[in-house]
């Protein structure tokens, strides 16, 4: 048994060397246990009869009835604990730390629940496999231990080993115990070992999917169907976000991964469907930062019959229930501060907000031109420059003055039509849409509507997408058969979408969109050129 691992705080070139040396003594082992007729990856399986946790929580409560019944009788509670020893029971795991006694040998075993230690002893397991144990097996290998659980004498709940399996060897050494492995980028590049050596990361992913659950019953109690739409789009929409290309052979055509999934839902409440929902994963071929990555999952909801107001009362009330029924608490701690979804969140409109924080009112402006004077006296940019609108600079004073301020759930709305290609106009003021977003922690966490049903509306509001995209270089085109959609008749419709990515980051206070993703997109490091590769993933 080896105790050498990867100190991961050494030097990248020593690191490698101290890899290599190590890996060719695991194989020395391999090969010593193949010519001694027995190979580890040819094991097909381990019957198990629970877990670690559950077995530490069992043993506990059975240890604490022993004590009760036995009166305070010394020779009682001793018999009485001896019984539980036949209780047999079979865990299998991962060694992750190893104490050699001489012919007793004491390794912390962790499986999918915990870690517990197992006492292996020579006159147990026999002494053949004993040695076979200590020479040719290594922390990071995956074992079957048969025995019986009970308390060592320094208090720790233990398994007494009455056989002991090797299920798998570990060719390649687990990073130095006392360092763990703490480098993002092989941490993210690697999730495999962070998960094996950073057991809160499996934590994360565990609240992860039970937020997932959380969001499913939520909508499937409110009479909403889960769906599922094609991932694989025939047209570059024109939509601000960039598509991935690919080429589909048979039909000889380039094919788009979709940005959004939000055009086939609402097909499908043209179809008849009042309630729709998709989890679905999207694809933007954009910038990487802590809150963006180019895979990521969003869930988006459609109903008929509703309006923006409608989808408010909603997502309010969904992350408030998400929040008590996975962190127990509507009140979290992000980031160090406190965040409170359990209160009505604020709502202003965006006019309302810009003269809020920037101290500038919309409604002063009475030409576009005077709100470009505006704009530049407040050293505010506007990317359309001198064709700028009203609206854009509305968008542009927001940007700048008000999204770093919300940090509390804030719910910002009616939205200048500038920005908002798919949403239905407000009856009382053409200009503005009936769209909302909210913000929390100054992070933009999702996007509503009112939906535009107006299929003469949706095209002009297409036919202009579409020219500033082509504009760019892109190949955009109008989606025609939406527009036949509508003209079939969208009710009135209340839509909503969120990063479910965000949402997950939120409660489990986690700071990357890495660290809420398993596998998050990460630049292949070619030969020789680890730090390159590091430093570009980072950026």
């Amino acid at each position: 048994m080896s105790e050498n691992q990867v100190n991961p705080a050494a030097p990248e070139e020593e690191q490698a060397q101290d890899i290599n040396i190590l890996k060719k003594d695991r194989l020395d082992k391999l090969a010593a246990l193949r010519e001694g007729g027995f190979d580890p990856y040819q094991v097909t399986k381990f019957d198990v009869t629970g877990h670690a946790a559950d077995y530490k929580a069992l043993y506990e409560k059975q240890e604490a009835e022993v004590i009760a019944a036995a009166g305070g009788d010394e020779e009682k509670i001793a018999a009485g604990l001896e019984a539980l020893n036949g209780n047999i029971i079979r865990i299998a795991g991962r060694i992750m730390s190893w104490r050699d006694m001489g012919k007793a040998n004491f390794i912390d075993v962790r499986d999918a629940s915990d870690r517990i230690q197992v006492y292996v002893r020579s006159n147990d397991v026999g002494a053949d496999l004993f040695k076979e144990f200590k020479k040719k097996w290594d922390i990071g290998d995956i074992v079957g231990v048969e025995g019986f659980v009970f308390r060592t004498r320094k208090g720790e709940i233990s398994i007494h080993a009455q056989k002991i399996s090797l299920l798998s060897k570990s060719l390649l050494p687990l990073p130095e115990k006392w360092h763990g492995l703490k480098d993002q980028d092989t941490r993210y590049r690697q999730r495999y070992v962070d998960l094996i050596v950073n057991p809160d990361v499996k934590d994360t992913f565990v609240k992860r999917s039970q937020i997932i659950r959380e969001v499913r019953a939520y909508l499937d109690a409110l009479g909403y169907t889960e769906v599922d739409t094609p991932v694989l789009h025939t047209l570059e929409i024109g939509a601000s976000a960039r598509p991935f290309i690919t080429h589909h052979n048979t039909l000889d055509m380039d094919m788009y991964l979709r940005i959004e999934t939000e055009l086939y839902l609402k097909r499908l409440i043209v179809g008849g469907f009042e309630k729709v929902y998709e989890v679905g994963r999207i694809f933007r071929n954009e910038g990487m930062d802590t809150s963006h990555n180019p895979e990521f999952t969003s869930v988006e909801m459609y109903q008929a019959y509703t309006d923006y107001i409608g989808m408010m009362d909603l997502i309010e009330n969904m992350y408030r229930t998400i929040a008590e029924k996975v962190c127990g608490t509507a009140k979290i701690n992000y980031q160090g501060v406190e965040i409170d979804l359990g209160k009505p969140w604020e709502r202003l409109t965006m006019i309302e907000a810009v003269k809020k924080y920037a101290g500038v009112d919309y409604n002063d402006w009475s030409d576009d031109a005077q709100a470009r004077a505006a704009a530049k006296a407040k050293g505010v940019e506007v990317d359309e420059g001198d064709a700028a609108t009203k609206g854009h600079v509305l968008i542009a004073f927001f940007d700048a003055f008000v999204e770093d301020k919300l940090i509390q759930p804030t719910i910002i709305y009616d939205y200048p039509v500038e920005n908002s290609p798919l949403a239905k106009r407000k009856p009382s003021d053409p200009a503005f849409t009936e769209r909302f977003e909210y913000f929390i922690y100054c992070r933009e966490m999702g996007n509503a509507f009112s939906e535009l049903n107006d299929p003469i509306d949706q095209k002009e509001r297409f036919v202009k997408q579409v020219e500033a995209k082509r504009a760019q270089g892109a190949n955009a085109e109008v989606d025609e058969d939406f527009v036949t959609a509508l003209e079939y008749g969208l009710p009135p419709t209340g839509g909503l979408g969120f990063g479910l990515d965000r949402l997950v980051m939120l409660l489990t206070d986690s700071a990357s969109i890495r660290d809420v993703l398993l596998f998050p997109t990460m630049k292949p490091i070619p030969a020789n050129s680890c730090r390159s590769a590091k430093e570009e993933n980072e950026g």
